[in-house]
């Protein structure tokens, strides 16, 4: 039973275009099965069925394929090859079969064409499964990309008919459509990029046909932005803080400042320099990496603390500025000096006779400057 209702379905699938006397037309869908009905040629062309098989009546294409081949006691036309109407005809319209019945005794020659209809078998495609662009963040509002386009092998209606864009935060979709009834697709910058916040953007771009169901392609659009130097160097902190013992040797290290720069590559590499307009600060510390190192001797007595400007620069002259503050802890390098004076002390003694006065020798105790060492005691 259920073999004799797909007979039916298929038989009505059927279209019989025209009918004239020598010639006939039918119309049938592509990728009928093997066995499928065309049509009764000898009802539509009128002939008895005993003609058929005393004319030796045979089918033929002039190819060598034979897709429809008749069948003398019934006189239906039978698919014998399935039929692929893209193979067959690309995306010629009509798509057609020629065929000829041919009859002996007498000799009866009739003409059979049978169009093969699209139907939606193939779903629009992409040549490739990723798109790529670079662009620069630079780029300006209203800027244009030609996208390739997706190829739909149906024709008519259940050819390519719309695409579809996802997401459009930054871009927009635009179909041109042109002379041959292809369509231009381009994405149009519709908001500026920025490297910083998204290096990597990915799009979906969807075809659709008209078919019914509507069948689908996708292709992944993977936008790589391009840096520009739109970011200066920040350094971490602004004021740095390090303690140093006086007389430290040479080559101690203080501390490390550290700048960042979100854009890359040239546009993000930093270099440090030693901002200080003193030359005894600038000859006194040198900066390497961010790393502050002692070029020289510092004395607490003479400088108790100091103050460097660093700057940090990128390749493109950005630059951000920071201070180094360096306390200097006082060690024990001085001996205590005491210094003392005494005056002059006259002693005179004077002896008075009846005589006279007599001045007694004048004696002078003169005491001289006394130094005196003072060594610190240690206590054990």
């Amino acid at each position: 039973m259920h073999g004799v209702v797909m007979w039916y379905l298929v038989l009505f699938s059927v279209v019989l275009l025209h009918s004239a006397r020598g010639q006939i037309s039918y119309s049938i869908p592509e990728e009928m099965a093997k066995g499928s009905i065309v049509g009764n040629v000898a009802q539509d062309l009128g002939l008895d069925l005993q003609r058929l098989r005393s004319g030796k009546a045979r089918i033929y294409t002039g190819d060598s394929t034979e897709y429809i081949g008749l069948n003398k006691d019934t006189g239906f036309l039978l698919i014998k090859e399935k039929m692929d109407r893209e193979s067959l005809c690309a995306k010629t319209i009509p798509c057609a079969l020629h065929l000829q019945l041919i009859l002996e005794n007498p000799m009866e020659l009739y003409t059979i064409t049978v169009e093969i209809t699209d139907i939606n078998d193939n779903p629009p495609t992409f040549q490739k499964q990723l798109i790529e662009f670079e662009i620069s963040e630079s780029a300006v509002t209203g800027a244009r990309f030609m996208l390739e386009r997706a190829v739909d092998a149906d024709v008519g209606v259940n050819d390519l008919q719309s695409y579809s864009l996802k997401p459009t935060d930054n871009f927009i979709l635009e179909l041109h459509s042109q002379a041959d009834g292809d369509k231009n697709v381009e994405i149009i910058l519709q908001r500026p990029l920025d490297r910083e916040k998204k290096g990597v953007v990915t799009l979906l771009l969807t075809a659709f046909d008209g078919g019914d169901p509507q069948l689908s392609g996708t292709v992944q659009i993977h936008v790589t932005v391009l840096d520009i130097n739109d970011n200066a160097p920040v350094f971490t902190q602004k004021v740095y803080k390090a303690i140093l013992t006086e007389n430290a040797l040479k080559g101690s290290k203080l501390t490390t400042v550290s700048a960042t720069d979100v854009d890359e590559g040239s546009n993000g590499h930093v270099t440090y320099y030693i901002a200080s307009t003193e030359d005894i600060v600038r000859n006194m510390f040198i900066i390497d990496h961010g790393e502050v190192t002692l070029n020289g001797l510092v004395d607490f007595e003479k400088a108790s603390h100091s103050q460097i400007d660093i700057q940090a620069k990128d390749q493109g002259g950005l630059s951000d500025s920071c201070k180094l503050i360096i306390d200097v802890l006082d060690i024990n390098d001085n001996k205590p000096v005491i210094s003392l004076r005494a005056p002059y002390s006259q002693n005179t003694l004077v002896s008075q006779s009846r005589m006279g006065t007599v001045q007694r020798e004048k004696k002078e105790q003169e005491v001289d400057d006394l130094t005196l060492e003072v060594r610190p005691c240690l206590m054990f």
